[in-house]
């Protein structure tokens, strides 16, 4: 069994830069806030999976300050998006998890429903297959997990549709590798999604 790395793909919580459709909603402010709150959640349960190192990957270079800002737990490591499309990003990060001898599951913050159980399964999944994903409702997925890695799975998908999901799979196969996938679950990023928050979230964001 090989080590399992989870990297948390993030924006960085302030007004006007974080979950902006749900702008709309919530305002610049209510939306960060809930883009920190969702932030802080994915980074527990991805703590307390207890699979291995948890990476955060932010989109703007780093400063002394970005710990403090977006309170971050000591043992979670830190790392820059760096330039290029969401694919250019995803891939490059993946290329250096799976070229330093490690699997990887690459999730985001958008999801409420991910918990540290799915987060478990898919790292044994991988114990099994050579990659495995859990699909979004909205055709995205929210989550990834290789083993392996070719830039064909990142390469010119058109990201935020719904035929992510299923063009993903799609590669997966044509590059031969084996794959096991998970049922959908729901993610977080326009105003008619703010069903899916836990009720007690939900009662604060109306509030």
């Amino acid at each position: 069994m090989i080590p399992t790395r989870i990297v948390i793909f993030a924006k960085v919580a302030q007004p006007g830069f974080a979950k902006t459709r749900l702008i709309p909603a919530l305002g610049a402010q209510g939306a960060a806030e809930l883009a920190q709150r969702m932030l802080t959640y994915t980074l527990n349960e991805a703590l307390n999976a207890n699979l291995g190192i948890v990476e955060l990957c932010v989109t703007f270079p780093l400063n002394t300050k970005l710990r403090q800002t977006i309170s971050i737990p000591s043992e979670i490591q830190i790392s820059d998006q760096g330039k290029g499309d969401l694919g250019e990003r995803l891939g490059r990060i993946t290329r250096r998890i799976i070229a330093n001898n490690e699997s990887v599951l690459l999730i985001g913050t958008d999801c409420l429903e991910l918990t540290t159980s799915h987060l478990q399964k898919a790292a044994v999944a991988l114990d099994s297959f050579d990659s495995t994903l859990i699909p979004a409702t909205d055709g995205g997925y929210a989550l990834l997990g290789l083993n392996v890695f070719h830039p064909s799975l990142f390469e010119s998908i058109k990201w935020s549709t719904n035929t992510v999901f299923i063009e993903t799979l799609k590669r997966i196969g044509q590059l031969g590798y084996s794959v096991t996938s998970f049922p959908s679950l729901h993610d977080i990023d326009e105003p008619s999604d703010l069903r899916w928050l836990p009720r007690a979230w939900r009662e604060n964001e109306h509030a």
